[in-house]
């Protein structure tokens, strides 16, 4: 079942001073249609690859058979990248159990480790507690050039190098794009220095858009995932805009409307908050994609990241009570009747005999919709994404309406969804001062 939206709590006209005024809502969603042209006009022509993804199959059995090679007699599997090379990932097998608290070492399968952050510290101690020999390292850079994934690799390839150097084609991949003649690919020349394997990033899909490619794909078939079922939901939430219909019938569309006339109404924060262990990866894969496609030339939102019901502790007092600035996003999905029961004798003697015989999953499905509600109430612009059923279908589908929402919303900004020159510059002065 596709994911359901709903703006209807995100108006001025519904909810009062602080929602978004419908005018401009309306205005903004006539002017997706020219972005909606233009990526159709990009999956004809085939020169933004992330719209060709959902109906591949070609690769699928490339990555099965790398991810297999990887498990094969491993305790465990460290990815090496930062940014869009691991948030993909990380999120994809989170939906295995992979990083939800108290699920990570009940997972069947080779324990998973993602070194998205450079530590001194933590990165020392986890090559240093390692089983070395049954260990697996994928290195991943789109330029090859990263230099915390270079200075990781090479951490690693020097701890396995006492004792284990014949090993190491078995114990390392590679995932880079391509040589380009004339371009320098360190990680290529790194580990192709061992003779260790790679696969190919394409060289046309930004790290924070690739998801669905081998790079977010890999891991998902590492923990056990369904990677077929992750691109066919894809195609569910891309359908809508290659369909060619009334732009009010395209979710990505209207989600991009909406927070283009958010931006114009004061609502410069974007909150993402999902419902669920199993998406808290994916509301910080959002905000990488949000923040580094968007925020140019002085425009943009900020993305923020919240999950439910954990951030209402945390975070509801600011969201209700501080600025009017924020347009919240809240993801729900079917927790009703799901998970343990309140034993009824034990609510009598805790005073809460009316929930006597709910379950988690009630309690859960009871605080996002009050929470809906009190956003709503209090003139806090509110929109929800519903999935029934949270599985590699439902994700794909979340993933793809969010890389549509953002390059429409760019478009209707006026601004280039896919450099990141700010990002850029910092990468170059980090490595003067390295080297100085």
């Amino acid at each position: 079942m596709p994911i359901v939206q709903s703006t209807d709590n995100a108006f001025e006209e519904r909810i009062g001073r602080g929602g978004i005024p419908q005018g401009v809502y309306r205005a903004a969603l006539a002017r997706t249609g020219e972005a909606l042209d233009w990526l159709r006009a990009r999956h004809a022509d085939g020169t933004l690859p992330l719209l060709r993804l959902p109906e591949r199959d070609d690769d699928l059995a490339i990555i099965g058979k790398a991810a297999a090679g990887l498990k094969e007699a491993a305790s465990d599997i460290v990815v090496f990248g930062t940014g869009g090379s691991s948030l993909g990932g990380q999120t994809l097998a989170q939906l295995a159990g992979h990083a939800v608290p108290g699920l990570g070492l009940l997972r069947d399968g080779p324990r998973l480790h993602f070194l998205d952050n450079l530590d001194p510290v933590t990165f020392a101690q986890v090559l240093d507690r390692l089983p070395l020999a049954d260990t697996r390292f994928i290195a991943i850079s789109k330029s090859g050039g990263t230099a915390e994934t270079l200075m990781q690799t090479s951490a690693a390839l020097a701890a396995v190098s006492s004792g284990l150097s014949r090993e190491i084609p078995g114990l390392f991949l590679g995932l880079s794009e391509p040589v380009v003649e004339g371009k320098r690919n360190g990680l290529r020349e790194l580990l192709g220095s061992h003779d260790v394997a790679f696969l190919d990033h394409d060289p046309k899909l930004g790290g924070r858009y690739s998801v669905l490619s081998n790079v977010g794909l890999l891991p998902a078939a590492v923990v056990g995932l369904d990677i077929a079922a992750i691109r066919k939901g894809a195609a569910v939430a891309l359908s809508p805009v290659l369909g060619g219909g009334p732009v009010e019938e395209v979710p990505a569309a209207v989600g991009a409307a909406l927070a283009f006339a958010g931006a114009q109404s004061g609502k410069t924060i974007s909150v993402l908050m999902a419902y669920a262990d199993r998406l808290e990866r994916f509301t910080r894969w959002y905000v990488q994609l949000w923040a580094e496609s968007l925020g140019k030339d002085g425009k943009g939102t900020t993305p923020l990241a919240a999950l439910g019901p954990v951030d209402q502790h945390s975070q509801q007092q600011l969201f209700l009570a501080g600025p009017r600035d924020k347009l919240v996003t809240v993801i729900t999905t079917d927790t009703a009747g799901n998970g343990p029961r309140f034993n009824p004798k034990y609510a009598a003697l805790a005073g809460e005999d009316a929930i006597g015989g709910k379950t988690i999953g009630d309690l859960v499905a009871a605080q996002s919709r009050a929470m809906v509600e009190t956003f709503a109430g209090n003139g806090v612009p509110v929109r929800t994404l519903h999935l029934a059923k949270l599985d590699e279908a439902s994700l794909g589908e979340l993933l793809m309406h969010f890389m549509l929402e953002t390059i429409i919303t760019a478009r209707l900004l006026g601004i280039d969804p896919f450099d990141q020159p700010a990002v850029e510059q910092a990468k170059v002065l980090a490595k003067k001062y390295l080297t100085t």
